[in-house]
């Protein structure tokens, strides 16, 4: 795959993968910003990995632009096949789907001709890629959700979303890791912190991780609320040669 490197401002230099949106450029920006954690490239101090691009803050007084495109073209030049991640964690996020916590549900069902029931079951039937975060602290944004469930964002944008709304836009699904004003179509809601400040790592979620959604019902979903707000639920993880869970 053949990169390119454009200036961004006089600190940074963004890394382009080409301009398809897929698990392959993922991998390869993963790949990319893996190698640059793990030898620390002097000069280096932020890395922000988006859906087809990486973008490198650096120091010019460490490093200059030149020789830091330089490394950056060994490094594509030097990254081999086998050293692709051969496992990714997988997080359950359980859910409550559609009533008061769910709204727009039957509008996502009235647009797709199909029952809510069937929304649901679409919706929560894979794990979704995490191709970057943003927009707020713990925001993860999903590729990969069924075109069949697909709907288009709300006429008129709410001017608050709870925590832990699940929405959908376009073809696309995300979580409301903060309560925040939205255009999303709220499907449903998890008791989960995806954001905690009170944590030393306060965002569960990471690029190149997974999600995938779990019915829960009302009961489940106040049980599940309570342990959060007690600090003793452990969120659901696993990968390929094990298993573990991570206190939520």
């Amino acid at each position: 795959m053949k990169i390119n490197f454009h200036p961004l401002g006089d600190t940074g230099i963004q890394v382009l993968f080409g301009s398809d949106i897929s698990e392959e450029t993922n991998q390869q920006i993963r790949m990319f910003a893996d190698y640059l954690k793990k030898y620390k490239v002097e000069g280096i101090t932020e890395l922000v990995p988006a859906y087809t691009t990486l973008t490198v803050f650096y120091r010019p007084d460490k490093i200059s632009y030149s020789d830091l495109c330089n490394t950056l073209k060994n490094i594509k030049k030097g990254l081999q096949k086998e050293e692709v991640p051969s496992s990714a964690t997988v997080y359950e996020i359980p859910v409550l789907y559609g009533g008061d916590v769910g709204p727009d549900l039957s509008e996502v069902a009235s647009y797709n001709d199909m029952t809510e029931d069937e929304v649901v079951s679409i919706h929560s039937n894979q794990p979704y890629l995490i191709y970057m975060m943003g927009f707020v602290p713990g925001f993860p944004y999903l590729g990969g959700m069924p075109q069949e469930i697909a709907t288009p964002r709300r006429e008129n944008p709410r001017a608050k979303i709870e925590t832990g709304s699940v929405g959908i836009a376009g073809e696309q699904t995300g979580v409301y890791p903060l309560e925040t004003p939205g255009g999303w179509q709220i499907i449903g809601r998890t008791p989960v912190k995806l954001y905690n400040p009170e944590k030393e790592e306060p965002i569960l979620l990471s690029a190149g991780a997974y999600i995938r959604f779990v019915p829960v019902g009302q009961k489940e979903y106040d049980e599940i609320e309570e342990a959060v707000s007690r600090g003793e639920y452990k969120v659901k993880s696993y990968a390929k040669g094990g298993a573990h869970d991570e206190d939520r």
